[in-house]
């Protein structure tokens, strides 16, 4: 069965750090460009980084510079490297492919307090 669960979310300090992890079905990890999106409370969801099959990298410029995602071909996850967090970084953050796949994991929540 595909499926994307994410975890490692949590609460911390403006300018801590969070590592988040997606797993990710056999399939969907060997075919696909893999992104973290996050979605902010009122807000539509947003892509903050993806990363190929070959491990080229992007970032939204709102976190470049704190953000690094990287990918384990062997354990089919990817991860997200967050530091030096902001209060606006609060969202839920989810994994998906590039394009979109029709469905999406429960995501996990990331609460930054000022």
């Amino acid at each position: 069965q595909e499926q994307l669960v994410e975890s490692g979310g949590g609460l911390v300090q403006a300018g801590g750090s969070l590592r988040l992890s997606c797993a990710a079905s056999e399939r969907i990890f060997s075919i696909n460009v893999m992104g973290w999106y996050r979605q902010a409370r009122g807000k539509q969801r947003e892509l903050v980084a993806f990363i190929t099959r070959g491990g080229s990298t992007n970032y939204a410029d709102s976190v470049k510079g704190r953000f690094t995602i990287s990918r384990d071909t062997a354990k089919n996850t990817v991860y997200l490297q967050m530091n030096s967090l902001k209060p606006e970084d609060t969202a839920v953050y989810y994994c998906n492919a590039i394009p979109q796949l029709p469905f999406w994991g429960q995501g996990t929540q990331v609460t930054v307090s000022s």
